[in-house]
């Protein structure tokens, strides 16, 4: 077990910060360690691959290679399952449930091809052990993992059972939750961590506060007070390996014992504001579950209103991308304009995985209001320019024209995908100026034309 291939994937766009992370927690360089497309693949001991699983934010799972083959139908896939040693990673009496993804696959059926695998995996188990596993859907002890493209087929075994978003903290949530990995993958992008793990410094945006104005119920906030106290991401959660034969209880305990003893009090604020008190409201029980509550400041209040907390700082927020567009619909089609309180409240059943429709027609896409009717996004620009002189802002949105229409400059853009929705992380660097129409000095990003 000192010698495994294990698969690491990742929301696209986060593939480098996830390199740069497993690099931080195991030393891995070189063909040690590669960066793929959707992951990172990397040559690591069992030992490693548990403190990938209590230690990374950004991954999805930690998922261990068994056997990389060429295929070209279900025979194939069935003799491949065949010859993978199933036997020493779990036994006859645990249920186990075979996942397929697929990339160009010129399969027809992805079920049939998960029944022929699972067909293989029991008949060997019966061969070697004279029983089978039985398969469980729902919540099953051991997840087999598939993943076939044009011409190869690759199984895994999955070392973390539930996907390592769910850090167990989260219990309050409103209706469309950020989840943990992409508010990690958020603040990894902006270097504020690697500050704060070199102590702050030169450059920007180093040990200063943090501060989410449209916090929901916390993600970002309680994932960045984490970092700060070095609280492990999965030290409240139970992991599919401790099912797995090889798992050994004191190796797993020597882990979590150092984790825990890792564990500092923060050295910066870090704040986080919503409009809607409920929200705050479940955001401040979310941070005493993830153990944070002595490390964020939650207060409600008008994102549009909020005074700085602090005379510098990093603003991070996910702000609210607007209503739905139903298919076939156009903007503007609600005539009932929302009220500051919706913008922070996605509509109800909105999942934050759905897709904006590729294009809308004249209007462009329905955008948030405030309660006067006017853009939310202008008026938060208006704001930040007026009161967060030397400040740093990123903003995640889908909206690749929103500096346009805030009539901001961005100083750097990062791709990020939520779900199925590609984002982009702007930064705006807010800096002393005058306001148009006022002699008084305030703060004002880069101004650029509105469009024509």
């Amino acid at each position: 077990m000192n010698q495994l291939q294990l698969f690491l994937p990742c929301a696209a766009g986060v593939e480098g910060f996830l390199a740069d992370e497993v690099h931080r927690l195991t030393g891995l360089a070189g063909m040690d360690l590669q960066t793929l497309r959707g992951g990172v693949l990397l040559r690591a001991s069992w030992r490693e691959a548990l403190l990938l699983n209590l230690h990374s934010r950004l991954a999805q799972r930690v998922l261990v290679q068994l056997s990389h083959t060429p295929y070209r139908n279900e025979g194939d896939l069935y003799q491949a399952a065949s010859e993978v040693a199933w036997e020493i990673w779990f036994t006859p009496r645990q249920t186990f449930k075979i996942e397929v993804t697929a990339q160009h696959s010129p399969l027809q059926s992805l079920n049939f091809a998960a029944l022929r695998i699972k067909d293989a995996v029991a008949d060997r188990f019966r061969h070697k052990r004279g029983e089978r596993p039985s398969v469980e859907t729902r919540w099953p002890d051991i997840r087999i993992h598939a993943h076939l493209t044009t011409e190869s087929a690759t199984l895994y075994i999955d070392t973390s059972g539930e996907p390592l978003f769910k850090r167990g903290w989260r219990e309050d949530k409103g209706d469309a939750p950020l989840k943990e990995t992409l508010a990690a993958a958020m603040i990894a992008a902006t270097g504020w961590a690697d500050g704060l793990a070199a102590g702050g410094g030169e450059g920007g945006d180093a040990a200063l506060p943090l501060y989410d104005p449209s916090c929901g119920s916390g993600t970002v906030a309680i994932e960045a007070a984490q970092i700060a106290c070095r609280i492990a991401p999965g030290l409240l959660r139970r992991f599919a390996f401790e099912k797995l034969l090889p798992f050994q209880p004191h190796v797993w305990s020597a882990i979590k014992t150092q984790a825990e003893a890792d564990v500092l009090a923060p050295e910066v604020p870090i704040f986080g504001s919503d409009v809607s008190h409920r929200m705050v409201d479940f955001a401040q029980r979310n941070a005493e579950r993830a153990g944070v509550a002595h490390a964020v400041q939650l207060r409600g209040g008008d994102a549009l209103q909020r005074m700085p907390p602090s005379e510098r700082g990093l603003m991070l927020l996910n702000p609210p991308y607007g209503e739905r567009i139903e298919a076939g619909g156009v903007a503007g089609r609600h005539s009932a304009a929302r009220t500051s309180r919706d913008l922070y409240r996605p509509p109800a059943g909105r999942a934050p995985e759905e897709r904006f429709p590729a294009a809308a027609p004249a209007g462009g896409r329905e955008t948030a209001h405030t309660e006067d009717g006017g853009d939310f996004f202008p008026q938060l620009a208006s704001h930040w320019k007026k009161n967060y002189a030397g400040w740093t802002a990123w903003m995640l949105t889908p909206d690749l024209k929103l500096p346009g229409r805030m009539r901001l400059k961005e100083s750097r853009r990062v791709p990020m995908w939520n779900g199925p929705i590609e984002c982009r992380l702007f930064r705006f660097d807010m800096v002393r100026g005058s306001v148009r129409g006022g002699p008084e000095a305030a703060a004002e990003a880069t101004p650029v034309p509105p469009a024509a």
